[in-house]
């Protein structure tokens, strides 16, 4: 009777912190790639400031398409490629959900349409 009450208990392991089981959930669960293109288009969001201008966004292997649907914004942001560039990165730099060690995960070129 004894022995059966002791295959009853779980094993026990070491603690691990909320961040580091997230994190563990999410690679585990595959969810990187999508987490990391929904981070970029909120990074989109807030380096350009022409949330509001964007019909549509899609991100594949560093690029980032955006169709605008203002013509006056999108001339106003093809100038600024550069820093928008810049500043969408440095974004994704301080984000904790962001995993930057994958290949093409930051925007290295932006197409705006």
């Amino acid at each position: 009777m004894q022995q059966k009450k002791d295959n009853l208990r779980m094993p026990r392991k070491t603690a691990m912190s909320m961040e580091e089981l997230v994190s563990e959930y999410i690679r585990q669960m595959k969810l990187t790639p999508r987490m990391n293109r929904e981070r970029v288009f909120a990074a989109w969001d807030e380096a350009s400031g022409a949330g509001r201008y964007t019909v549509s966004k899609y991100f594949n292997n560093g690029t980032l398409y955006c169709t605008i649907g203002s013509s006056m914004v999108r001339n106003q942001l093809y100038f600024q490629k550069d820093v928008i560039l810049k500043a969408m990165n440095e974004i994704l730099e301080r984000d904790s959900l962001f995993d930057g060690s994958q290949k093409h995960a930051y925007v290295e070129y932006l197409v705006l349409k």
